[in-house]
């Protein structure tokens, strides 16, 4: 991943309402939800629903899959580890350390915080 490619999709996160639907649409799994059902989950009018659904878009962070009437919306869980990855990939300075996983284990926490270097 590039920096203007994570800067899209951070961007796109960085506001509360396409925060919230990436985040709905995330616990919703790979099945999605279509834009009547998020609506009413989030209290959103669809119209603007439709506005954040088209920038989450944008920045690849989710898809979207007609079905019969409808379009189901999901998120993209690959691009979503790629920004992990991308923001965890030099964590503690590429060191070899069990307390800071390399990218492939970018759901792992303990790197999210800096190590106090006395503890070293």
């Amino acid at each position: 991943m590039d920096i203007p490619t994570a800067v899209l999709g951070l961007t796109a996160l960085a506001q509360e309402t396409r925060l919230r639907v990436f985040r709905e649409l995330v616990q919703a799994g790979p099945e999605g939800l279509n834009p009547g059902a998020l609506a009413e989950r989030l209290g959103t009018a669809q119209a603007t629903l439709s506005f954040h659904l088209r920038e989450l878009r944008q920045a690849g962070l989710i898809s979207a899959r007609p079905d019969g009437r409808y379009i189901y919306y999901q998120a993209d869980f690959a691009a979503v580890q790629g920004l992990l990855d991308f923001l965890l990939e030099n964590c503690c300075a590429g060191a070899a350390d069990p307390a800071c996983p390399p990218p492939a284990a970018a759901g792992d926490s303990r790197c999210a915080t800096p190590r106090d270097p006395r503890s070293a």
